[in-house]
C-alpha cells in the first residue's frame, strides 16, 4: 500500500472516530445486542430497526477505541437501507479485508470507506476491535 493511500485510510478512520455516523441509542429499535472485548475493554451496543429482511436503521453507542468506533460508524453507513443478504455480503468482505491469510488489496472505488479497515490487519491485536461491531450486529439479529 502506498504512503498516500495509507494516509487516506488513516484519515478515514480518524474522521469516523471524531464524527461517528449514526451514533446514539435508537428509540424504536427492533433488535439490539452488546459487544464486549475483554482484552482491550471495548464495549458497544448496536440498535437495529428491521422491516422484514430490510435494515431500516442501525445506530450504536460505545465506550471503545478509535478502530472499534470507526468500524461501527462505517458499518452503520454500509448497512442502513440494505437487505440482510447484502449485509451478510458486507460482513464477509470486511472479514476478508481484515484476514492476514488472504492479504487482499482494498479499493475505495469498490469497497467504499470500509477499505480503510484493511490497514488494521497489520496489527493483529486490533483486528478484534474492528470486527466487534459487526459481530454485535449479527448477535442483535439472533436476539
Amino acid at each position: 500500500m502506498s504512503d498516500d493511500l495509507h494516509d487516506l485510510y488513516q484519515d478515514i478512520i480518524l474522521d469516523h472516530n471524531k464524527r461517528p455516523r449514526h451514533y446514539g441509542a435508537l428509540a424504536d429499535y427492533t433488535h439490539t445486542a452488546e459487544g464486549y472485548n475483554p482484552i482491550c475493554g471495548d464495549k458497544l451496543t448496536i440498535f437495529l430497526v428491521l422491516n422484514g429482511d430490510h435494515i431500516e436503521a442501525v445506530q450504536f453507542e460505545s465506550a471503545c477505541c478509535a478502530i472499534c468506533k470507526s468500524s461501527a460508524s462505517m458499518m452503520t453507513e454500509v448497512l442502513t437501507g440494505k437487505t440482510l443478504a447484502e449485509a451478510e455480503t458486507a460482513f464477509k468482505r470486511v472479514a476478508d479485508l481484515l484476514s492476514t491469510e488472504l492479504n487482499l488489496e482494498a479499493d475505495l472505488s469498490v469497497d467504499g470507506e470500509i477499505a480503510a479497515l484493511a490497514g488494521v490487519r497489520k496489527f493483529a491485536a486490533r483486528i478484534k476491535c474492528a470486527t466487534l461491531p459487526w459481530h454485535a450486529y449479527f448477535a442483535a439479529l439472533k436476539g
